[in-house]
This record gives C-alpha cells, sequence and structure tokens, in this order.
C-alpha cells in the first residue's frame, strides 16, 4: 500500500525542524494505515449516495455513520473553511453536526455504528496535511460521541479516493452531476440552521427509519 504526498490545500503545517504539524494534531498515511480503519464493503456505493444526497463542492466535508450492515443511518454536510489545517478544529465541527443528526452511543462497550467522512477539495488524490488533520478529527470525533472511526474519502476533479485503501474510481467526482435518488422522503430533506453569526447554514440530514 502506497501513499502520494502533495502540499496541504490550506496553509501547509510543516515545521523546519521535523515536518510535523506544530499542533501535532494530524495523522500520518502509516498512522491511519496501523489505526486498523474498518474496509467498506462497497465504497463506491457509499461515494455516490452521499454525492447524491449532498452535492459537495470543494471545501465541503460529508459525515455520515452507517449501520452494521453498512446501511446509511445519518449524515450531514457543511463546508469547512479554514486558514490552517487543524485536527481540532475539524474534530470540533464533525462532532457538533454527528450531535445534531445521530444521539451518542457512549453507553455502548463496543460501537456498533461507524462514521465515515467524505470531503471535497481541490488538487489530486495524493494525502495532504489537510487531510492528515482530517483523518484526527474524525477518529477523535468518533471516540467522543461512541462510533467506529472508519474509512475517509476525498472527492476529487480527478474522482474519489478511498484513502489507506488504494480503492477509488474515476465517479463520482468534484464536477459530476449527483445521480438522481428519486423522490426525497421527508428525512432526506435538506434541514436550514443557524450559527452563532446569524448566517443559515444548510445541513442535508438523512436518518433511516
Amino acid at each position: 500500500m502506497t501513499f502520494g504526498f502533495a502540499p496541504s490545500s490550506t496553509t501547509s503545517l510543516a515545521t523546519a525542524a521535523g515536518g510535523t504539524s506544530r499542533h501535532g494534531r494530524l495523522l500520518e498515511p502509516s498512522e491511519w494505515t496501523a489505526a486498523g480503519v474498518p474496509l467498506l464493503r462497497n465504497p463506491r456505493e457509499v461515494v455516490s449516495g452521499l454525492h447524491s444526497r449532498h452535492s459537495p463542492v470543494p471545501s465541503t466535508a460529508v459525515i455520515a455513520v452507517l449501520g452494521p450492515e453498512e446501511q446509511l443511518v445519518a449524515s450531514a454536510s457543511f463546508v469547512q473553511k479554514s486558514v490552517s489545517a487543524d485536527g481540532w478544529e475539524y474534530r470540533n465541527a464533525l462532532l457538533s453536526r454527528l450531535r445534531r443528526v445521530l444521539p451518542h452511543d457512549l453507553r455502548r462497550r463496543t460501537p456498533v455504528r461507524t462514521a465515515v467522512l467524505m470531503y471535497c477539495r481541490e488538487g489530486d488524490e495524493r494525502w495532504t496535511e489537510e487531510d492528515g488533520a482530517w483523518m484526527w478529527g474524525l477518529r477523535d470525533a468518533c471516540t467522543l460521541h461512541g462510533l467506529r472511526c472508519g474509512a475517509y474519502i476525498t472527492l476529487t476533479r480527478g474522482g474519489w479516493q478511498v484513502l489507506g485503501e488504494g480503492r477509488g474510481g474515476r465517479r463520482p467526482s468534484s464536477d459530476s452531476r449527483p445521480e438522481p435518488l428519486g423522490s426525497l422522503t421527508p428525512e432526506l430533506a435538506p434541514l436550514t440552521l443557524s450559527t452563532v453569526g446569524g448566517t443559515s447554514e444548510a445541513l442535508r440530514r438523512t436518518v433511516a427509519r
């Protein structure tokens, strides 16, 4: 299993001394691989479903929770623009959305649901420090919400890529049109939330009955 490397699409966090995050809140590809993240049985189906539901554009993060049979339990999308790739900031953003769409599973001894993250960004499929920060944020948010940490997926103009697995495809991509899912049920309709600053944020929510 190999990774390519590219400069972060935001501000580089590398230091002159060690080349690691100044905050330490990112995961290197080797750390992510060693974490034993469960493989998706059908990543193309998961990616296509999330792309159709949320129509992500660059800088959009889609957090989804899957049940034991990889069925979609809940999902939310939001645009995250930051001047620096900081896993702490990303963790808080992910945790905030998880709390809005799904009760926590902290009372369970072992997580039964898995959270996966799809991030639409510029650039190619090679790992960046921004990806590392999202990986750190996803892992920490899952721990705090009682979920199992699942796959991290990037969506670029070249297609989608499950980092750490070597699996990907050309469609969907950040430029492609979402495939229709048919008529949306009330559970799939967009939910408008107000942010602290008073602006409106579009959050798409999916809840399986």
